[in-house]
């Protein structure tokens, strides 16, 4: 059975089909204890979380939203304009024999009904439904996902009591799944409201509450550990998500996820399931992550992002030990921004950024979270590796979303890719063939005038280049951090390294533009 990552649905399917699944107990039904013995509570463990659901349930609302006409929703909750559930559309009439009595009804059913054949009808608005909670009782801000709310024409809001309230939309964040909400507070009157608390000081297996609005059924409580942290569910480049086994399901979207001071630690976000319904693995929105972003969103009514122009990747073990790092660590630069914060910086291409403004950077997905959340047009300090020492530099930190609206991030088209000339020149134990970048292979591969390097124009299927993914036309630009510009010259600088101990060669690869480095074992 094909395993699914689902984003929480605010889509609320109740049918007959779920009658089935809801069973009761008796009423006189009593569960028998052995007498003289009671079940002991596990040290730290509460006995109950009775007295804080109470305090917290008021401040937890439900979050309907009609969506536009022509949008629907998927079975993820997301709003789509293909409409492939097939909200909103007519059925088709059933495949019936040449003849057959019951082609005339039918033909005449779907053209009253704006099926085949007759005109349409007006679309019924799809709705979504999700979770949210108050975190201003005097101003009316309500944090949600941004999904939950996408291409709404109105949100409405419903708290514990039943009170409805329309919402209006202050400001949201596609890239982390944040939206804030705001919604009319009486004058001298006070919504119940919760306050972010400090995600970091959590730790795997801590006691954590879910509260939200699953199926559409209203308040609901769960409760369960956290499971892991800082995991990568591939939904962005800020991905650091809690993983919880709480139970949360579909409608469960932006609900808070609680401490046990009743602090929100976690925004409910996604979970993993083979079936769309919880299996004991959901992942939450860490709280200082949120925050920082809902902060933005109340003051600017956009996210304002650090930025500092540069393209990374990870360091592989292949790459620490190309580039004398005895740890696997850092971020490394495969490209520089023209004219951004980096370039003034003067970082290179090869350099591996190991701290930012005092914060260790362990992996790669660590510095955008890190830069990101850093001042704009502040200054700091960071520390890289290059050249097999450790420096520093000051860097003055930009903003992402002004960097986007002017173009400097912005990406050409993959250009489509042609047969390579046949001349060619082995580069021993790689895999690789290569060629000079002519005049011929600049045409065949579309390789801008001004990349220098080698071409390479065949992969041996089975090596090492194959599974690191290079292709006919990737230009190779350095060897070792060397600049190649002629077979000859790789070829050396292979047998270099070769004759230096290495096990493996660094090569800066440049393809249609996107500059990588890729780290080739040697074979024996």
């Amino acid at each position: 059975m094909q395993k699914h990552l689902t984003i929480f649905s605010a889509l609320l399917v109740l049918s007959s089909a779920l009658s089935p699944a809801l069973t009761f107990a008796a009423d006189e039904a009593v569960i028998a204890k052995p007498e003289g013995k009671t079940s002991p509570i596990p040290p730290g463990a509460p006995a109950t979380f009775a007295d804080i659901a109470h305090d917290l349930l008021p401040a937890v609302v439900n979050i309907s939203s009609t969506l536009k006409v022509g949008a629907t929703i998927d079975e993820e909750g997301m709003g789509l304009d293909n409409g492939e559930d097939g909200q909103g559309q007519a059925p088709e009439i059933p495949q019936l024999p040449p003849g057959s009595p019951f082609q005339d009804f039918f033909e005449e059913f779907m053209n009253k009904h704006g099926g085949q054949g007759g005109g349409a009808q007006p679309a019924i608005p799809p709705a979504s439904l999700g979770s949210g909670f108050v975190i201003d009782g005097e101003k009316g801000y309500v944090v949600t996902n941004n999904h939950v709310i996408k291409d709404a024409d109105e949100v409405r809001v419903t708290f514990g009591d039943d009170t409805t309230l329309v919402a209006k939309i202050l400001g949201k964040d596609e890239k982390m799944d944040l939206a804030l909400l705001q919604v009319p507070v009486e004058k001298g009157k006070k919504l119940a409201a919760v306050k972010f608390g400090d995600s970091d000081k959590m730790r795997v297996g801590d006691w954590v509450l879910a509260i939200g609005n699953p199926f559409g059924l209203g308040g609901t409580v769960t409760a369960g550990i956290i499971s892991a942290q800082q995991r990568n569910i591939n939904a962005g480049q800020y991905d650091d998500f809690i993983q919880t086994d709480a139970s949360i399901n579909r409608g469960n979207s932006g609900g808070p996820m609680f401490d046990l001071q009743g602090d929100v630690i976690g925004i409910n976000t996604a979970i993993f399931s083979p079936s769309g319904g919880s299996v004991g693995i959901g992942f939450a929105i860490p709280s200082n992550m949120a925050n920082t972003v809902i902060k933005q969103l109340i003051e600017y009514g956009k996210t304002r992002r650090g930025w500092i122009g540069v393209r990374i990747q990870s360091v592989t073990e292949e790459i620490a030990e190309s580039l004398d790092l005895k740890t696997v660590h850092g971020a490394l630069v495969a490209s520089v921004t023209p004219g951004g914060p980096a370039e003034k910086a003067k970082l290179q291409p090869g350099d591996i950024i190991t701290k930012f403004d005092g914060k260790e950077v362990n992996a790669m997905r660590n510095l955008p979270r890190i830069v990101a959340e850093t001042p704009i047009d502040s200054t700091v300090e960071l520390t890289f590796w290059r050249d097999g020492k450790e420096k520093t530099a000051k860097i003055k930190v930009g903003e992402l979303e002004k960097a986007e609206e002017t173009g400097l991030l912005s990406d050409e088209p993959a250009k489509e890719e042609k047969p390579a000339p046949a001349a060619t020149t082995d580069l021993a134990k790689t895999g690789l063939s290569v060629g000079s970048v002519s005049e011929t292979s600049r045409k065949t591969f579309n390789i801008p005038a001004d990349v220098k390097g080698v071409v390479v124009m065949k992969v041996a299927p089975t090596s090492d280049a194959a599974t690191k993914g290079l292709e006919p036309g990737d230009v190779i630009v350095e060897i070792n951090q060397q600049a190649v510009d002629a077979p000859k010259q790789a070829a050396d600088a292979i047998a270099k390294a070769e004759k230096d101990g290495k096990s493996s060669v660094l090569l800066l690869v440049n393809r249609e533009g996107d500059v990588r480095f890729v780290a080739l074992k040697l074979k024996k």
